[in-house]
């Protein structure tokens, strides 16, 4: 429950972030050559005091550098100060109805705030939660695993021990491997599809930054996909992946083992037959 209220704030909060790109896109386009990411400290302060180029020109560089000064603001200063005074000078964005224009960032903001405050909370809730469970801690010791990642499994599977084998998980999640070959004819590797949809999302989202993170995941990845014999293209080596996390997952959770990289490597020692 607490995963599925995280995904919708996400996106009610991505809404509320396209709303304002839009807002920049019309009342002020130059802001982000200042402030590449405008949703840093600095560029925040900036945006509750003064968010229109007219308003920040009113301003003017000595009063931008006063809030970064008045919040201990290290990494800007006079210079980041004059160059957005002198970018919003010179803005192409619309003039007419700064008013409404400033009314509505700030009522944006305010939107934002609470989307984020809910977001921290529900955070918050889920370590908590997490901490709960001995074996969590072991599966968070797994480099390029996130807390999300671990929620979310184990809200979706529930008590692992009811499992005889990661098999099991593997079918719940709709990721049991098919490869259909016959005489020279490369059957491809396929997935049921039939099962708990949050849970294969959860262990697909999981094996994309494992495989950019994780030396071992990285490079059992790197066998999948430039083994001699049956390699796997890109997708496929992600649900192989996928499916191996599953394994790590049972193993730690039912044996209370620590996470051994050498053993999680065992694969690529195997015979290339079934990923």
């Amino acid at each position: 429950m607490l995963t599925t209220n995280r995904k919708r704030i996400i996106r009610e909060l991505t809404q509320i972030k396209n709303r304002i790109a839009r807002w920049f896109a019309i009342y002020f386009p130059e802001y982000k050559d200042v402030f590449g990411d405008y949703e840093s400290q600095s560029s925040m302060l900036v945006l509750r005091h003064a968010c229109t180029p007219e308003a920040i020109v009113n301003l003017g560089p000595e009063g931008i550098n006063q809030l970064w000064r008045n919040e201990k603001l290290r990494a800007v200063g006079m210079k980041r100060a004059m160059t957005l005074w002198e970018t919003a000078k010179r803005s192409i964005g619309l003039k007419k109805g700064t008013t409404a224009a400033e009314f509505e960032m700030k009522m944006m903001l305010e939107d934002y705030d609470y989307k984020m405050t809910q977001l921290n909370s529900i955070m918050e809730e889920i370590e908590s939660l997490c901490k709960k469970i001995p074996e969590s801690e072991q599966l968070l010791a797994i480099k390029g695993i996130g807390l999300i990642t671990v929620a979310g499994f184990l809200a979706e599977v529930g008590d692992v021990r009811r499992f005889d084998s990661p098999r099991q998980i593997q079918k719940l999640a709709g990721l049991s491997l098919r490869e259909n070959s016959s005489g020279k004819h490369k059957g491809q590797t396929t997935i049921s599809k039939r099962g708990r949809s949050k849970l294969r999302a959860v262990l697909f989202n999981a094996a994309i930054p494992l495989i950019a993170t994780n030396p071992e995941f990285k490079a059992l990845h790197k066998y999948y996909t430039t083994r001699a014999q049956n390699p796997l293209k890109r997708k496929q080596s992600v649900i192989a992946i996928s499916c191996k996390l599953i394994r790590v997952f049972f193993a730690i959770l039912t044996k209370g083992v620590t996470y051994d990289p050498v053993k999680m490597m065992s694969d690529i020692h195997r015979q290339p037959v079934a990923a």
